[in-house]
């Protein structure tokens, strides 16, 4: 299992381009829907709380996700598994490009036409994320979680605007589930 561990992280590290949100798709891919290890419900919550722990969305995931699977082992194996391409590519990189002080013109035309598919990448994680919390799996009017959708509501007016700090949101998204969870269990 350790091994499986490592090699399903270390595959999802080689095809991680462009941050966190972007790994997204395929966290939900290979260890949601291929392996089963944690539901979409757990990877909605994965996701929430790897925005309140410091550290990069993709360990943190990894390191959740290993422990549930294996323990301590299974998350200290799954997260060395996260980051061992990035440690390689930027130690290749990092020698070519800040020892020998060169440009790579056509580095820099592959990584243009890979942001438009990391915005694709980050809008797939968005859409299942948002079906799975405001609209309780279904993307439907009938099976609208109203707290939800007024604190989605109120979290992209409040980014749009700029005006509305989205630490207190968050706590008040936090606030508003414990009295759902108290007042209408």
């Amino acid at each position: 299992m350790l091994l499986l561990l490592y090699f399903e992280f270390l595959k999802i590290g080689i095809l991680a381009f462009g941050g966190g949100y972007a790994v997204l798709p395929l966290i939900q891919q290979f260890i949601v829907e291929e392996r089963g290890w944690i539901t979409m419900t757990e990877f909605t919550d994965l996701v929430s709380i790897s925005q309140m722990t410091p550290g990069p969305i993709f360990i943190n995931s990894a390191t959740f996700v290993g422990s549930r699977v294996a323990g301590v082992p299974g998350s200290i194996v799954a997260t060395i598994g996260s980051v061992t391409p990035q440690c390689i590519l930027m130690m290749i990189l990092g020698y070519f490009l800040f020892t020998k002080n060169k440009k790579f013109p056509l580095l820099d035309k592959i990584l243009s036409g890979i942001r438009p598919g990391i915005v694709g990448l980050i809008l797939i994680a968005s859409l299942s994320m948002l079906q799975n919390s405001v609209f309780y799996g279904v993307f439907s009017l009938h099976s609208i979680n109203p707290i939800a959708a007024i604190c989605f509501i109120i979290g992209i007016l409040g980014y749009g605007s700029k005006k509305i700090n989205l630490i207190p949101l968050v706590g008040l998204g936090g606030l508003l589930g414990i009295l759902l969870a108290v007042f209408l269990p």
